[in-house]
């Protein structure tokens, strides 16, 4: 028998946390409920989730605080939940490395639609075609591991995921939308321009000296990993 994923809510509402909750143990997830950031990030440490579902809005730290340790110490999936929709707000999450990004009042079937969804690309079943090798550049995705040079890059499930499918599909050009509908899924409501911050932030991680490969702009188009083809000799 499977064992089942486990979900860290760091949530002060105890309503809501509860809410969340009884959805997700109907699922078959087992919860863990924290009321406050430290609370929260004590649990993440002492049993370490597969998911992280955190709220904005935190006595003690707040959840842009909490993230970024989680970030600094493991690559665990977060869908944030946030009483505000503004653009900036979205756009920080994702810069910090949110993989999801909903805001209040919510749907709760449609939020375990999302951990579900975050779930699958952040733990797939992978094979041995899931490691991509070119010069300089090794990208493992079944380990979640990216070298470059001889630098290992840490990168969060979700850039993970775009930095695998663009090199998955080199010298391919994809638009936001396609980049949207493939991995973030087609009912996702957020921003489009996520995808730029995803790809701002691959780009700062793997440099833009490599003679043999880049994460390109095709401009008014989308994006391409273009792979440059050996010279004839």
């Amino acid at each position: 028998m499977q064992k089942p994923m486990n979900i860290l809510i760091i949530e002060d509402d105890l309503a809501i946390g509860d809410l969340i909750t009884l959805y997700a143990e109907k699922r078959g997830y087992h919860v863990s409920l924290a009321p406050t950031g430290r609370t929260g990030l004590a649990l993440f440490y002492e049993h370490p989730p597969d998911l992280v579902i955190l709220d904005i809005m935190l006595p003690e730290m707040d959840g842009w605080e909490v993230c970024r340790e989680i970030r600094s110490a493991a690559k665990t999936p977060v869908i944030m939940l946030t009483g505000k929709g503004e653009p900036y707000d979205k756009l920080k999450g994702f810069e910090l490395g949110t993989d999801d990004y909903l805001v209040k009042p919510f749907d709760p079937n449609e939020l375990m639609a999302r951990v579900k969804a975050v779930l699958r690309r952040a733990h797939p079943l992978f094979d041995e075609s899931s490691i991509i090798e070119l010069p300089a550049l090794k990208i493992d995705r079944p380990h979640y591991q990216v070298i470059c040079e001889t630098r290992e890059l840490v990168l969060p499930p979700k850039e993970m995921e775009v930095l695998y499918f663009l090199a998955s599909h080199a010298n391919q050009v994809f638009t936001r939308q396609q980049l949207l509908d493939h991995l973030w899924g087609w009912d996702f409501f957020g921003d489009p321009r996520t995808v730029d911050v995803h790809i701002k932030r691959i780009r700062e991680k793997l440099g833009d000296a490599n003679p043999h490969w880049r994460v390109k702009t095709i401009r008014g188009v989308g994006y391409q990993f273009e792979v440059k083809k050996p010279c004839s000799p």
